[in-house]
């Protein structure tokens, strides 16, 4: 019916033409009965439509716009200058600057792939119950947010609902904090006074099942909903604890916590800390009480003679970032820069973050050390890098998780959110702790077991002196590190000269029996005319 046939000589056309040639009326008929061959001839008469088209009006060969001009090996030849005896020419002709070509991302084209996808799943995949167009668009969504960085989250209807529903009051659960480390669900800290805490969960643990749900494919929000529940009810959890290789099982049942985040403020006993008083309390996480709550500690610590001060942030998931400021206020001057968030437009960047007012308090400026590891995340991270920018303590301990950057919930249309990270935090040289973490100034590690033994303890421990003991008989060399850190400072101190204050001048008054001298007299009037000799 149609047939192939060469350009004829001369032609202006270098491919090839279709000819039509006679075909029978009834067997066009019959074809039209089948679908593949009725767009077989739809193709076949767009195909003859065009070529007599291109027939009436020959174009010329298309020239790509994006195809770059090869210079010769040559040396470039010099601007042409004008020549006084022929006017009318420019001076200089200036070489045409490249037109910026727009990137080459093509949204069309891309959308066309994933639909092309998304109809071949609907075609070939073997359950026909998971291919419905929301779900494999959810799906879709899912990966696209998880494939930014771990913090940015696609939450479906009933979770994003479950999230407004508890307004972040998470009070109720086993005591843990989450969040992907590597594509891996880790435990990032353990509160103390939890049950996970009592069964001896560790942060640095890694989620491998919430129940009977395997969490290789659980986002942060969806397993923090596994977690969470009433007061009472039974969980089972299944680590997989990277020190020691070991699977281990913890059959939990949830409480109500309480909302305590500074805890052990104490005076270190000379046992460790030798002729100094070296003061020691500990943040497990930032609520909006815990910059009052450490003032008040910190008081009652300077009345007993306090000299030096360790923070201990190690295991501290964050908070509240109006918090962490506030404890950087304790220590620094009010009005300093602690933190700056930026995104991607910097005109709709907030202003920095300072230091609040201290309403007439004396700053506080004993020697200070600060206390992290691998589980000091977000607000925690915040405090430390603040302080160690500005010289104010020393950072001991290991590299913190690095978790420093702002996210924001979006609704959806249809009852779903995005969690997406738009904003970075920076310290105050302008280092970015997101994904980096903090480092320590001096580097001190614990073992698996040494971790577990403190671990234990701040789960059950005494109270005041007795405190102190146990404090000073655990063994925690990170501790012991600071202790150290601090001392060298104290020593230090001492070897310093103390500055007199310098004397006031004396007034020197006069004698009350001194007569006053006498005024000069005055100079004699000439007459005018004449004047006073200058010497010859």
């Amino acid at each position: 019916m149609f047939q192939r046939v060469k350009s004829p000589q001369g032609s202006c056309k270098t491919g090839y033409q279709i000819q039509v040639s006679a075909f029978c009326p009834v067997a066009l008929a019959g074809m039209m009965h089948c679908l593949s061959m009725r767009c077989v001839m739809a193709l076949s008469f767009y195909l003859v439509a065009g070529a007599a088209l291109r027939a009436a009006s020959p174009a010329a060969m298309p020239v790509p716009a994006s195809a770059p001009t090869v210079a010769p090996k040559s040396t470039p030849s010099k601007p042409k200058v004008k020549d006084d005896s022929a006017p009318g020419k420019s001076v200089t002709e200036k070489p045409k600057e490249p037109v910026a070509n727009p990137p080459s991302e093509d949204a069309y084209k891309q959308m066309e792939l994933l639909t092309r996808a998304m109809e071949t799943i609907r075609q070939s995949y073997v359950d026909e119950s998971q291919i419905s167009y929301e779900q494999l668009v959810e799906g879709a969504l899912e990966g696209m947010l998880r494939r930014l960085d771990p913090h940015c989250e696609y939450m479906g209807k009933s979770l994003f609902e479950d999230m407004q529903r508890e307004q972040s009051d998470t009070s109720e659960g086993v005591g843990i904090s989450v969040a992907l480390r590597e594509g891996t669900l880790t435990i990032i800290s353990v509160r103390e006074d939890g049950p996970a805490a009592r069964a001896g969960a560790l942060a640095g643990d890694q989620m491998v099942r919430i129940n009977d749900v395997l969490t290789d494919s659980v986002g942060v929000a969806e397993a923090i909903q596994l977690l969470t529940g009433k007061a009472g009810e039974s969980l089972k959890i299944t680590v997989r604890r990277p020190g020691t290789r070991q699977f281990l099982e913890f059959n939990l049942v949830r409480e109500t916590l309480s909302e305590t985040s500074v805890h052990d403020a104490m005076l270190l006993v000379p046992r460790m800390a030798g002729e100094y008083k070296i003061g020691y309390a500990r943040i497990s996480q930032y609520t909006q009480a815990t910059a009052n709550d450490l003032s008040v500690a910190l008081d009652g610590l300077e009345k007993q003679g306090m000299s030096a001060f360790i923070l201990d942030l190690r295991n501290n998931p964050g908070g509240l970032l109006d918090s962490a400021i506030a404890v950087c206020g304790e220590f620094l001057p009010e009005g300093t820069v602690v933190v700056t968030t930026e995104g991607r437009v910097a005109s709709q960047n907030p202003p920095p973050y300072r230091t609040p007012g201290r309403d007439g308090r004396k700053p506080r400026r004993y020697p200070m050390a600060v206390m992290i590891n691998h589980g000091s995340a977000s607000a925690a991270e915040i405090t430390a890098g603040a302080l160690q920018d500005l010289k104010r303590a020393i950072i001991v301990g290991t590299t913190s998780f690095g978790k420093g950057s702002v996210q924001s919930i979006l609704p959806m249309k249809n009852g779903a959110a995005m969690r997406l990270t738009i904003a970075k935090y920076y310290t105050p040289s302008h280092r970015t702790i997101h994904e980096h973490g903090v480092e320590p100034n001096i580097v001190s590690t614990l073992t698996t077991d040494e971790e577990l033994r403190v671990s234990k303890w701040r789960n059950n421990h005494g109270s005041g002196e007795v405190a102190a003991i146990e404090i000073a008989n655990l063994g925690d060399k990170q501790l012991e590190r600071a202790v150290d850190v601090l001392k060298g400072a104290l020593v230090f101190e001492s070897f310093r000269p103390k500055e007199e204050p310098k004397p006031k001048p004396a007034v020197i008054k006069a004698p009350p029996n001194v007569p006053k001298a006498l005024p000069l007299p005055a100079e004699p009037k000439l007459p005018q005319g004449v004047g006073i000799p200058l010497g010859r």
